[in-house]
């Protein structure tokens, strides 16, 4: 199983995207309340254009939250609203908002570009901003630079920037490196829930969920798909006679055979015991017997061994198709018949019966 598409490393993604989408919309209407309330404040204090410029910037911020509300895409979310607060304190230091003022804005830009972007990216257009603070700041003669600052003001906004952006670097680094072990840690835990710690086959509990999403996909698509249920022949007496760690081995070397012989859209599972169960999406009766037949053959032909001593070992199974059943209780109820025939009939043998020659079959009712 592959471990990444896991129902609980999902579900811990989207709860976090959801929880990132959440921050980011309450960041917008706090941004939308500054702007509004500064850009008054800037009016009453006679700086009109500067209030204009900031009451302009809530425009962006609605746009950008109207596009996440339709189209529902985070990335789209965050890039519009890094745009944007750029934008801004472009702006800002190269207006130098209300008395030179502006760059002190600057200070909340390290933590939230962290949180937005990764590291890497994070750090580049940090860099970036740099630049076009240097720019402003030793160029002031720029059309597009309006404000001029003093020599004690450029040392200590880029010594108090340089220290936070350090430390947001520093923070950001901790937390991600705690958020990916808790990752790890939960597809592990999910992971050893859903898988047999003997065969590191699917358990009874995974196969039985991924029944069901096939039984649903089967009545919404009409998709048809097949089960065997196998069963180690006289597996009691290799325990009996050869010890159970040579069972345990047995079991082991099977669960890799059969892992083998399925494609990997087969799903192979230790259903209990020495009893094993295969999901076969999109495979009729015919072919789910052929698969059966051919594992039956290899175990036959295989050399199961412990301790260089050779382990007698073959199998029986019985084969169901959805088209045969009501249900997944059903398919389940009926394969187990049909093993149980097959073990009342000598084992080492499929049922359905087929025959060998050319893969041709008898006593087969689609």
């Amino acid at each position: 199983m592959n471990k990444d598409f896991s129902s609980g490393y999902k579900a811990t993604r989207e709860r976090e995207n959801a929880q990132v989408s959440k921050i980011l919309t309450w960041l917008s209407l706090a941004a939308m309340a500054f702007l509004v309330g500064i850009g008054f404040k800037a009016w009453f204090s006679g700086h009109t254009s500067h209030a204009f410029f900031l009451w302009a910037f809530t425009l962006p911020v609605i746009i950008n939250m109207g596009l996440f509300a339709w189209k529902r895409d985070l990335s789209l979310q965050k890039t519009g609203l890094l745009v944007t607060v750029s934008m801004l304190f472009t702006y800002l230091i190269a207006s130098g908002g209300e008395n030179n003022t502006g760059p002190l804005w600057f200070y909340v830009f390290p933590p939230l570009l962290f949180f937005l972007t990764n590291l890497k990216t994070g750090t580049m257009i940090l860099l970036l901003v740099y630049l076009v603070a240097i720019v402003v700041f030793q160029f002031p003669g720029l059309p597009f630079v309006l404000a001029e600052y003093s020599r004690d003001f450029k040392i200590r906004f880029f010594a108090t920037l340089s220290f936070e952006s350090v430390f947001c670097f520093i923070l950001e680094t901790s937390r991600l490196k705690a958020r990916n072990q808790l990752l790890d840690l939960a597809r592990t835990h999910e992971h050893a829930a859903r898988t047999d710690e003997l065969t590191g086959l699917a358990n009874r509990r995974d196969i039985l969920s991924r029944l069901s999403e096939e039984f649903s996909r089967y009545k919404r698509l009409g998709h048809h798909f097949s089960i065997v249920l196998i069963d180690l022949d006289l597996f009691k007496n290799i325990n009996d006679v050869y010890g159970h760690n040579a069972g345990d081995a047995a079991l082991k070397q099977f669960a890799s055979l059969s892992q083998r012989l399925v494609r990997n859209t087969d799903v192979a599972a230790r259903w209990g015991g020495e009893e094993f169960l295969l999901m076969l999406p999109d495979t009729s009766l015919i072919s789910a017997l052929t698969l059966a037949e051919r594992l039956r053959t290899e175990v036959a032909a295989a050399n199961f061994t412990f301790n260089n001593q050779r382990l007698p070992l073959t199998i029986s199974a019985g084969v169901c198709s959805v088209s045969q059943a009501g249900s997944i209780d059903d398919m389940l109820r009926q394969a187990d018949l049909q093993l149980y025939c097959a073990k009342e009939s000598g084992r080492n043998r499929v049922v359905p019966r087929v025959r060998n020659n050319q893969q041709a079959f008898a006593d087969v009712t689609a």
